[in-house]
């Protein structure tokens, strides 16, 4: 399948780039500083400012599927607006494109407690990340409003940072709103596991027009 993925040097893209390119699918890895991607045989690499609309698309054109794992950066001061401008401006030229199917990494803050209020306005939310993750909700209300695309997005466990990656396990259980929890009351998951989950929706299709969540 020929997928482009934007946001590919990141955290959790350059994960999802190399699920994609263990599986045998034809990558355009976008990125803002290419020089960030690692050098794998079969990836096209193209340096893209997403504010050029026309540039875009045209990069992303020939796609079957874009995913996108766009991040506004955890430690820019204006991260809710960048968060929030960059990922209508991809979705924007997803649509020009033509490319129907549309896969989106989000974040778990709008996911719900048992008592049905999102994580993201809870008290106790870290506010270091609060921005972002509040700008993930207000696109996902967004998203759910397009009617063109065949989209998808991914919220992943509550616990999916640094010290919970650095291991595939190729297994998870998903659910669509609320976390899902472990017997010891804990959402986890590596970054490795969110591309295994990602790709798996990419190949397999469960969740179009719909949000999902993953954990062990």
């Amino acid at each position: 399948m020929r997928v482009v993925l934007v946001g590919a040097s990141g955290f959790v893209g350059s994960k999802i780039l190399q699920e994609l390119v263990d599986r045998g699918h034809s990558v355009k890895a976008i990125a803002r500083d290419i020089s960030k991607l690692p050098r794998i045989k079969h990836v096209e690499c193209e340096s893209l400012d997403i504010n050029e609309t026309d540039k875009f698309v045209n990069a992303i054109n020939a796609a079957d599927v874009v995913i996108s794992a766009f991040n506004g950066g955890w430690s820019n001061p204006n991260l809710y607006e960048d968060f929030l401008k960059g990922s209508l401006l991809i979705e924007k030229a997803v649509v020009l494109s033509g490319v129907k199917r549309f896969i989106v990494v989000g974040g778990a803050g709008s996911l719900y407690d048992k008592d049905g209020n999102q994580f993201v306005d809870g008290a106790d939310f870290p506010s270091q990340i609060k921005p972002g993750a509040t700008a993930a909700r207000d696109y996902f209300n967004h998203l759910k409003q397009n009617l063109i695309l065949n989209w998808t997005f991914f919220s992943p466990a509550l616990e999916m940072h640094p010290g919970t990656s650095g291991v595939r396990k190729g297994a998870y259980r998903t659910g669509l709103n609320e976390p899902v929890f472990n017997d010891e009351g804990r959402s986890i998951l590596s970054a490795e596991d969110v591309a295994v989950a990602i790709v798996d929706e990419l190949e397999h299709p469960h969740f179009v027009k719909q949000r999902f969540t993953a954990a062990y």
